[in-house]
């Protein structure tokens, strides 16, 4: 059995793809889709399987203790704080997944820093480098990590709401939340 050496950002970041992967997925399409070469793919399932987040055969990604992790974890384990202002990609509360539930000054967003965002704000930092492109392509995926975001670097409230809402999208009711945002948008 290979050596646990930690986890990695970007560890986060692929179990959460996996979770929205029909069957029959492979390494390459996560590498893909994610801007992460292969091998670190492999590497990455291999820690999470080690970490008893991923199921020994490396196809299911065990939910409870993954979003146990991200709730009650990842704060200390990576943790974040708002940076330098940066142009980039909205995350954390600015995000669209969160925007209709708070209201904040336009000047005190958050972005990935990223040459494909046009969002000025205060920066922080993705798992990984290719994390802004890897969110645009996907918008599960990022609506997933602006929700870690706001756990990791947001205040109270931002953090119970994300919560709130990213348990909704590992019990796989994704669209129910998305409609929800959708009317209470609609009404203001």
């Amino acid at each position: 059995m290979k050596q646990h050496s930690g986890m990695k950002g970007y560890d986060i970041v692929v179990l959460l793809k996996v979770l929205s992967m029909a069957e029959g997925w492979s390494s390459s399409d996560l590498a893909d889709s994610l801007f992460i070469s292969k091998s670190k793919i492999n590497e990455s399932l291999n820690r999470s399987k080690i970490a008893r987040l991923l199921s020994v055969d490396q196809r299911m990604v065990h939910r409870n203790a993954f979003y146990e992790l991200i709730v009650h974890g990842l704060k200390y384990v990576f943790p974040t704080q708002a940076g330098e202002r940066a142009v980039g990609v909205t995350t954390g509360h600015s995000s669209p997944i969160l925007k209709a539930y708070f209201i904040f000054e336009e000047s005190d967003q958050y972005v990935w820093p990223s040459a494909y965002g046009k969002t000025e704000g205060y920066a922080i930092q993705p798992f990984y480098p290719e994390q802004p492109l890897a969110a645009l392509s996907d918008q599960l995926l990022y609506d997933k990590l602006a929700l870690i975001d706001a756990i990791r670097a947001g205040r109270t409230r931002e953090r119970n709401k994300a919560a709130e809402l990213l348990k909704e999208i590992f019990m796989a009711r994704y669209g129910t939340i998305i409609e929800s945002r959708r009317i209470t948008t609609k009404h203001q």
